[in-house]
């Protein structure tokens, strides 16, 4: 995510002299960067400065600071906990002080004498540090947004079902209830078929076979259906495409039909399967529909429509002046305010609004980019000037609003949704009361330019075997024999230049290279780990997977003929997924793990603990380790809570036959508790940085 240029950079500088740090702080300020400076004195301020609750965004660190040696201040900063890049300072660089810097922890360094290279790496290093905490909250949000889809699907009392290949694979109550089915268990992997009546079963396979090939579904589908008991009653089917756990399906709504319809009561019934009962406004699956439409009309038609997000700023507080019994009259409220500033444009249909998630709300509408523009202004100031009568008393409150404009460009839902989702959080993070609306049209050419250079140094580091791997171990507590690595994949930009794979993961996966790259992966672990087999000290290696490879079917094909081309068994091979794509990705998951399992490779469920019901995932895929999301070691040793998570995730993996890996290990405190946990591997810089070399003494 491109970082606001209303954002400022939170930057500690660590240097002896208070002019040096003034000329930085100018240098930045000039080349456009906001910056939020703090100079620490110490070594008890720096820490003071890392340990406040608003983050530090980086620390620049004078080399040759005789105040506070470079060597203290790498160590606390590595040591806080926290995702903080660290940048040395320098007048000049050797091969020595590289290596000395990066050893102690630095991410990058400074050339203070080299303006160009100060600004690129300042800018590169934040820009990295934003991608990792924008990745973090996407996570967090897509794990929160699944949780709720479901609990609706759950809690709707339309009968919906998800239907694979003509098969159950999810259903709520109301459906199960409209059957006679007491649990899904009763239905799961029954052909939909089952519940039609004989005389319909011929013509609804046809349409089942052409809904496979990708044709479009009827709006209405009337048939037969028929229950559990063999009773038949007259019904009427809606289709939508969906997707479930990354597979695509088809989602269906059966309704009652009944023998005499009475055409206005259809009609009503219909405006109310459309409505947010609370807010009277479009649910999410209906407005869904409408943007998918939009979508669909900007990519083949070449239509423009502006879609914006927003919530009102500090909702919590705001929950806590007008009381939790309130909350309705505040959502119906904020939608009068949304129906009033919209009249015009609801009435003459270039504009839809709807209720998107929990005090969330959504509006579509037609137009440009400065039209978007213009009607987020006006909804934006609209809610400021109102005063919302809730709860027998009266309050103000201000909206964040994120955006993104819909064309030819970013005609993709899931686009559309992120960047309106990040605009949003862009807004709320400086104050709140803004617009944050991204447009396409606005990317200048020199950043094409950038990412198509970075297109083309990937696709010439695939050919021409650019990428490299660092390797930090994975240590066993119970001395277990063998060494395991984790690998990080960084790239030689052939100008004694390497930078890790967060500079040009979203670049490789926005142009379809994350599976080639993911497959180079394996290639070069595989053939690492078959020079060391017969050595004095084999390893295991354990390879990240992305979200492509995870649905590639040839993957296990191309392990197999790559453990077979080097001779090795599968066992050296570890492929790591994070809990919340194996959550969204299940059946290929599963799918993957018995393939590869078949070869002797086995796989590890990263993040893991993170998640809503994490061990509810271990019932349907079993990995071979589960790796503790880093968040559970921070102040382990204090934290009776995280000590208590780590006990009952480790504990219940063990039961399960699956080892567990503490990830993220911070300091010397935290080892006895990892220890009583029983915990059987531990990973982190505190105990073995990651490097260009496995020399690592497992058995010492």
């Amino acid at each position: 995510m491109a970082i606001s240029k209303d954002t400022a950079l939170r930057l500690v500088l660590v240097t002896d002299l208070v002019n040096e740090a003034e000329a930085t702080v100018s240098r930045l300020r000039n080349a456009g960067i906001a910056v939020r400076p703090t100079r620490p004195e110490s070594l008890d301020e720096l820490a003071q400065a890392l340990a406040q609750q608003q983050p530090v965004d980086m620390v620049l660190a004078d080399y040759a600071s005789t105040q506070m040696p470079f060597e203290q201040v790498a160590t606390m900063v590595m040591g806080c906990g926290k995702d903080v890049p660290l940048l040395a300072v320098l007048d000049g660089i050797t091969d020595d002080i590289l290596e000395n810097v990066q050893a102690m922890g630095a991410q990058a360094v400074a050339l203070r004498e080299r303006p160009q290279q100060f600004l690129k790496n300042v800018q590169t290093e934040w820009q990295d540090l934003d991608a990792r905490r924008s990745q973090r909250k996407l996570e967090a949000q897509m794990r929160e947004t699944q949780r709720r889809c479901d609990m609706l699907i759950d809690s709707s009392r339309e009968p919906i079902a998800y239907i694979h290949q003509g098969m159950h694979i999810r259903a709520n109550q109301a459906y199960l209830e409209m059957f006679g089915f007491e649990s899904f268990d009763d239905i799961e992997g029954m052909s939909l078929l089952d519940l039609v009546a004989p005389g319909n079963v011929d013509a609804f396979r046809a349409l089942l076979k052409d809904l496979a090939k990708g044709e479009p579904p009827p709006p209405r589908y009337e048939l037969t259906a028929v229950d559990s008991e063999g009773g038949e009653f007259p019904a009427v089917m809606e289709f939508s495409a969906a997707e479930y756990q990354g597979e695509s399906c088809q989602q269906i709504i059966f309704r009652h039909q009944a023998v005499e319809v009475d055409p206005e009561l259809e009609r009503e019934l219909a405006e109310l399967r459309e409505r947010d009962q609370a807010t009277g406004l479009l649910n999410r699956q209906t407005f869904l529909k409408q943007l998918e439409d939009s979508v669909v009309d900007a990519g083949s038609n070449q239509g423009q429509y502006g879609f914006l997000l927003f919530e009102p700023d500090n909702y919590q507080r705001t929950l806590q002046g007008i009381g939790l019994d309130s909350v309705d009259q505040l959502l119906k409220a904020m939608a009068d305010c949304l129906r009033a500033t919209l009249a015009n444009e609801i009435a003459d249909g270039s504009a839809k609004a709807a209720r998107f998630a929990d005090h969330s709300f959504a509006v579509l509408a037609r137009g440009d980019h400065a039209m978007t523009k213009a009607l987020a202004e006006r909804i934006r100031a609209a809610y400021s000037a109102r005063v919302f009568e809730v709860g027998g008393g009266s309050s103000t409150f201000t909206i964040s609003i994120g955006g993104a404009q819909i064309g030819e460009k970013t005609a993709n839902v899931s686009q559309v949704l992120d960047r309106s989702s990040q605009g949003m959080q862009s807004s709320a993070s400086v104050g709140g009361n803004r617009i944050d609306i991204f447009d396409p049209g606005a990317v200048d050419r020199a950043e094409a330019e950038r990412i198509q250079a970075w297109v083309e140094r990937l696709r010439d580091a695939l050919a021409n075997d650019h990428f490299l791997f660092h390797y930090q171990p994975v240590i066993p507590l119970l001395g277990a024999p063998g060494g395991i690595y984790e690998t990080f994949l960084q790239l030689d930009t052939g100008d004694g230049e390497r930078v890790t794979d967060l500079s040009f993961l979203q670049i490789a996966a926005d142009h379809g290279l994350l599976g080639e790259i993911d497959r180079w992966k394996i290639s070069r672990a595989i053939e690492i780990a078959a020079k060391r087999a017969n050595g004095p000290k084999p390893v295991r290696l354990m390879v990240k997977l992305n979200q492509a490879s995870l649905v590639d079917e040839g993957l296990p094909g191309f392990i197999k003929e790559q453990l077979s081309a080097h001779g090795v068994s599968g066992n050296c091979l570890l492929l790591q997924v994070p809990e919340s794509k194996a959550f969204i990705n299940l059946v290929a998951v599963q799918a993957l793990a018995t393939e590869v399992g078949k070869l002797g490779c086995q796989m590890v469920l990263e993040q893991f603990g993170a998640g809503i019901d994490s061990l509810q995932l271990l019932s349907h895929f079993k990995p071979g380790f589960i790796k503790l999301d880093p968040s559970f070691m921070e102040d382990l040793s204090k934290s009776i809570p995280n000590q208590q998570k780590v006990q009952e995730l480790t504990h219940k993996a063990r039961e399960l036959g699956i080892l567990g890996i503490a990830a993220g290990v911070q300091d010397a405190n935290s080892m006895s508790s990892l220890f009583t946990s029983g915990i059987d591997y531990v990973e982190g810089d505190f105990l073995a940085q990651s490097g260009p070399d496995m020399n690592y003494e497992f058995e010492s």
